[in-house]
């Protein structure tokens, strides 16, 4: 009987894959999310890529949260103010001596343990209420909540925003259009957003209910989650790269 030859298998040469060259900031910017473009009548001129790196994150609600909690409590106004015995008027004098009346000893009728005295433990003007966060997560969470406008459908660009006088009813007329034309609730409450102060449209927009004007400058998290919808004109994205990403 022959003997059994035995079949050595070559292991299979693995080919070696390409390197993935990493994504510079350039390619990610071109490589955006694109979305209509409106006048102010509210018809649609055209389409706008928007930058990945602010409006392509994915929103993390637990830092959104931190950010939003640390920004009001160091906007927070402590006024709350008790006085305690030290700082009380009057009391000067011990009411009366300190052996034969019988009576409990005291010092000062401005003690706390007296109607009208100091008070033990009460809140004090003082006190710091405020939060730190790094400046890169508060700027990621207001870029989450950028991304988050976009990916809900609350998010209106315009081609530009013009007012020739600062009258509120030619501002809710444009509010009107963009809403006709958009198909969005802008009712329901509306954060415009500018690339620069323009004093005509913060005059015309002060009167309107739930209609909210800002420079790019301006743009924090609590402002953007207090309005339902944001407006901008297409200049405002060039501002916001300039103002919040670091070339």
């Amino acid at each position: 009987m022959a003997p059994v030859k035995k079949i050595i298998k070559k292991p299979a040469v693995k080919e070696k894959a390409a390197k993935k060259e990493p994504v510079t900031l350039e390619q990610s910017r071109e490589a955006g999310l694109s979305v209509a473009v409106f006048s102010q009548d509210g018809k649609e001129l055209s389409n706008i890529s928007l930058p990945s790196e602010i409006f392509g994150l994915k929103v993390n609600s637990d830092l959104v949260a931190q950010a939003a909690t640390a920004q009001m409590a160091n906007s927070r106004e402590n006024i709350a103010h008790a006085k305690d015995r030290s700082e009380v008027r009057g009391g000067g004098k011990k009411p009366w001596k300190q052996k034969g009346t019988g009576r409990a000893r005291h010092a000062s009728i401005r003690s706390p343990l007296w109607a009208g005295g100091g008070v033990t433990f009460g809140p004090r003007a003082e006190k710091n209420f405020s939060v730190k966060i790094n400046k890169k997560m508060k700027r990621q969470a207001l870029f989450m909540v950028l991304s988050g406008k976009l990916r809900d459908g609350e998010l209106v660009i315009l081609d530009e925003l013009k007012l020739k006088q600062a009258k509120t009813k030619d501002m809710a007329r444009v509010i009107e259009k963009l809403a006709a034309g958009s198909k969005k609730d802008l009712a329901k409450g509306a954060m415009i957003v500018l690339a620069k102060k323009d004093e005509m449209v913060f005059r015309a927009a002060k009167n309107l209910p739930k209609i909210m004007t800002m420079g790019v400058n301006s743009l924090n998290v609590v402002d953007l989650l207090s309005s339902r919808y944001l407006l901008m004109p297409k200049e405002a994205i060039e501002k916001i790269k300039e103002t919040f990403i670091k070339a």
